[in-house]
């Protein structure tokens, strides 16, 4: 039952990594000139002359090239970017002329190479001089919108249930990824984006608590450490509708499609049992039980009544009035700097979740710019996080959180400065350093989620988790701006990436090693794992054992292995 369960929800995660990678060929901007006021007769581009304006945009160089038009009435244009000018004297078709010119703008639209874009956004809303600042905006919104929907699914999840948001953001994924291909102009288009990066970022989060509430302890490690897994499949798959659909309306339908089966199916899944026993609906809890008892082959299910009588007296005998009102005590923001030790903490978990994410996109975005095949390069960038989950799962488990986070943080520094001495021609070599950048990236950013819950005690560990995906959205935000910046010097990107790697694997040498240490539950305890001397004011006594929800889950591991 965990199996299906698990399988289904992330077979769904492939949609969000569809959406978030989308806009690597939906709106790239291809070769342009201005617009011909009239009938071309010749055409010449430096000592080649042609007969039609598509023949030149093979020999198209450098932006700073411009193409000689002769009209049928006689005229010659010179064709630039983002400007025409017409010769006053057109005796003979030459490519360089000295005498006068009257500039004109562009206001006959634009001619586009569609060689290898038939149709992009770009190029349907003549999205370039003036009005490229509104391309550039693209990806920005759509990742502000992931920062929204992040937060606020994440809340709506805890109120209303798993399930129902698992419901409505899986439609939502289908819904408003079909009705951007038919989006009318670029303040639509842009607004739909917006919702769908709200629906897919809520639908991200949301899965990773559910599946994670449904896995036994064993397997939560890997199980949600390979939601990520599923995320690159989805990459992968952008890479592969790319090259086959070369029309941005038909490209952006059938990667919402790709994941309709689980749209038509997702209303199978049930509620978490943990969610509904923290709401007291022990019966709806006691169904799910049952449906987990019977597709496990287990004779004999628990009964939520007898283990909410356990909870009682666990809670009748181990609570005291002082401890009731400390641990009902509100924790805010600030409890994460309480004192020195975990004020440092906290800033530099959130620079490792800032970087991991800047360093994730900016090698993602940035792998269509890499020469060669930019389909085979998006492919292969989102091939290599596959096996770099694995290679963070074993060392975690044998090396420890903090000795493996350290030298794949520097190593990736060290491949940004790499990157940079390698010689423009070697494209092949170009590409094997970014895989090696990104796959040493998503190490780092795969495990961080459960070493930050690991470093913060009870009372503060969902603030801890949250505030760090707020930084997590913030690096996705300023990725794509931290791209752009290939225009000022075309290693900047990696320069940032590398300098920010850097400080965090540094930064991170002061923080504790958690493997093997149990959970803290004071704010106390958390300072103490770091050998600090200070502390933080405002106990809070031990979890309680023996919980429903701790019995419930050992449930979930004993099904599992029922068969064995």
């Amino acid at each position: 039952f965990q199996a299906f369960v698990y399988f289904a929800s992330v077979f769904q995660a492939m949609s969000c990594g569809i959406h978030y990678l989308a806009s690597v060929f939906m709106a790239v901007t291809p070769n342009f000139v201005c617009g011909i006021p009239g009938n071309v007769s010749s055409v010449l581009f430096y000592n080649s002359s042609e007969s039609s304006l598509e023949d030149i945009w093979t020999l198209w160089t450098s932006t700073e090239n411009y193409i000689v038009v002769q009209l049928e009435n006689g005229e010659t244009w010179e064709l630039s970017q983002c400007s025409r000018s017409k010769r006053e004297v057109s005796l003979d078709l030459a490519y360089e002329y000295k005498g006068n010119k009257s500039v004109f703008s562009c206001s006959d639209g634009f001619l586009y190479d569609d060689t290898k874009w038939k149709s992009t956004v770009v190029t349907q809303w003549d999205l370039v001089c003036d009005r490229e600042w509104l391309a550039k905006l693209i990806q920005p919104t759509f990742m502000l919108g992931v920062l929204i929907g992040a937060v606020i699914f994440g809340d709506i999840a805890d109120r209303l249930g798993r399930q129902r948001v698992v419901w409505f953001t899986s439609a939502g994924q289908f819904v408003f990824g079909i009705a951007v291909a038919f989006t009318f102009d670029y303040y639509s288009f842009v607004i739909v984006r917006f919702l769908l990066a709200m629906v897919s970022s809520g639908y991200l989060v949301v899965a990773f608590v559910y599946v994670t509430e449904f896995v036994g302890i064993k397997a939560r490690t890997w199980a949600s450490m390979h939601v990520h897994a599923f995320f690159a499949m989805g990459i992968m798959i952008v890479a592969l509708v790319g090259f086959l659909v070369r029309t941005w309306w038909v490209y952006q339908i059938f990667l919402s499609i790709a994941t309709l089966p689980f749209v038509l199916c997702c209303w199978m899944l049930p509620e978490t049992p943990f969610w509904l026993l923290s709401e007291e609906r022990y019966e709806d809890a006691q169904k799910v039980i049952n449906i987990m008892a019977r597709w496990n082959n287990v004779s004999t299910p628990c009964k939520v009544s007898e283990l909410c009588s356990v909870q009682q007296e666990d809670l009748v005998g181990g609570g005291t009035g002082d401890s009731d009102t400390s641990s009902t005590k509100k924790h805010n923001i600030l409890d994460l700097f309480c004192n020195w030790h975990i004020a440092r903490r906290t800033i530099t978990v959130w620079l490792i979740w800032f970087t991991g994410s800047l360093g994730y996109y900016v090698f993602s975005l940035s792998s269509v710019n890499l020469g060669g095949n930019e389909y085979l390069n998006l492919f292969l960038i989102g091939a290599v996080e596959l096996p770099c989950y694995i290679i963070a799962c074993i060392g975690m488990d044998k090396l420890g959180r903090r000795n493996t986070l350290i030298p794949f943080l520097i190593l990736s520094a060290l491949i940004c400065v790499l990157i940079m001495f390698i010689p423009q021609d070697f494209n092949i070599l170009i590409i094997l350093a970014n895989m090696a950048g990104k796959f040493s990236i998503g190490v780092a950013f795969g495990l961080i989620y459960l070493y930050t819950a690991e470093l913060y005690p009870t009372i503060v560990r969902s603030l801890a988790v949250g505030s760090g995906s707020m930084m997590c959205r913030v690096g996705s935000v300023v990725a794509p701006f931290c791209v752009y910046l290939r225009s000022v010097w075309i290693f900047m990107p990696l320069l940032l990436v590398g300098i920010m790697a850097l400080l965090s694997g540094i930064l991170t040498i002061m923080l504790p090693e958690t493997l093997g240490k149990p959970l803290t539950n004071t704010l106390v305890e958390a300072t103490e794992m770091g050998r600090n001397k200070k502390s933080c004011s405002g106990k809070t006594p031990p979890a309680h054992s023996g919980t429903a929800l701790e019995k419930i889950e050992m449930f979930g591991q004993e099904t599992v292995s029922t068969e064995k």
